[in-house]
């Protein structure tokens, strides 16, 4: 996903002289996860460069920029560090738009690398999203694979409005599953690893059915997908698992007619429980496919403590645990 990733930037740039890459190291070295690697390079130092250590900066600065013509598109090192930049993105991106009467526009993307499974520890691991998705005027994205990850970005990148970006930092070399002992799978043995070559998009707000089934509804994004689908083969439920891939907008269509069919639904993410945006899909399946549920409604999810590095598999929401959901509901 890396070089789907990067590969995305370099199509952006060429296409577009106005869009310029930033952030934390992003430049000569090409990001702590090398996302960038040779874009410094192949375009020059004032198309992809360093930002001091100041997401409020980055982000302050970015939305300038976008103000006056450019399409910047920046790095959070860590989504965990973009709260010194939250003022920034919800005073000012977010609202700029309305604020002037559509005199200026914020067209600017926010990478973030998110999410646990690297032993990242409670600084590292935070999944913020219900942050973002709280705030009228933000686009959420989350791509769960190379495929989607590049053309979501290039749809990101030419959007006129300001859209959060987050990348599962357990997705960046292959589809991880949940099962922590077992080796890592390479995406290339992925059919979603097949990425074009040049420019395509993938629409925002249009969410897409991983597995066809008929038990039970599986809502997920990111990382949960894969393991979503490995309890699904694990356990033998006939789930059918929607990829989100956008939170806000989301597509609450497909999500619907999936719950209409199956009758049931788990919704599964990693971040705390609380609060967190498996509540507003919940919410929004009661709403309105109230009829058609045939058991209340699971979250499986990250529980309500920092992320613990000691512990982090007891917090991770594993396949074991999704599969136990699909028991409850189906029991119901």
């Amino acid at each position: 996903m890396i070089e789907a990733i990067r590969d995305a930037h370099a199509v952006a740039m060429t296409r577009d002289d106005t869009v310029v890459v930033f952030g934390e190291d992003v430049g000569y070295f090409g990001g702590v996860f090398r996302c960038t690697k040779g874009l410094q390079a192949q375009f020059g130092k004032t198309r992809c460069f360093d930002a001091p250590i100041n997401e409020s900066g980055i982000v302050g600065a970015a939305i300038g920029m976008g103000a006056n013509g450019l399409r910047p598109c920046v790095e959070i090192q860590f989504a965990d560090y973009m709260y010194p930049a939250f003022d920034q993105i919800v005073s000012e991106a977010a609202r700029l738009r309305h604020r002037s009467a559509g005199d200026f526009t914020a067209p600017l993307t926010i990478r973030m690398p998110f999410g646990g499974g690297i032993f990242g520890g409670q600084t590292h691991s935070q999944s913020p999203e219900a942050l973002f998705t709280h705030v009228a005027g933000l686009t959420t994205v989350v791509p769960s694979n190379p495929y989607d990850a590049k053309g979501l970005l290039l749809a990101s990148i030419e959007d006129d409005d300001p859209v959060i970006f987050l990348e599962a930092k357990r997705l960046y070399n292959g589809p991880f599953d949940g099962h922590h002992d077992r080796p890592v799978t390479p995406w290339s043995q992925h059919e979603l690893s097949e990425v074009p070559e040049g420019h395509y998009t993938v629409p925002i707000g249009s969410a897409m059915v991983r597995r066809p089934g008929t038990a039970v509804t599986v809502l997920a994004y990111g990382t949960m997908v894969h393991v979503a689908l490995a309890a699904a083969a694990a356990s033998g439920v006939d789930a059918e698992v929607v990829d989100l891939r956008t939170l806000v907008p989301l597509d609450l269509d497909t999500v619907v007619a999936s719950v209409e069919k199956t009758g049931r639904c788990v919704v599964v993410h990693e971040a705390t429980l609380t609060s967190g945006f498996g509540a507003e899909l919940c919410a929004l399946v009661q709403e309105h496919a109230f009829y058609s549920l045939e058991a209340p409604i699971e979250r499986v999810t990250g529980y309500d403590t920092p992320y613990p590095h000691a512990q982090e598999w007891v917090y991770f929401p594993g396949p074991d645990r999704i599969a136990s959901a699909f028991a409850r509901v189906l029991g119901a």
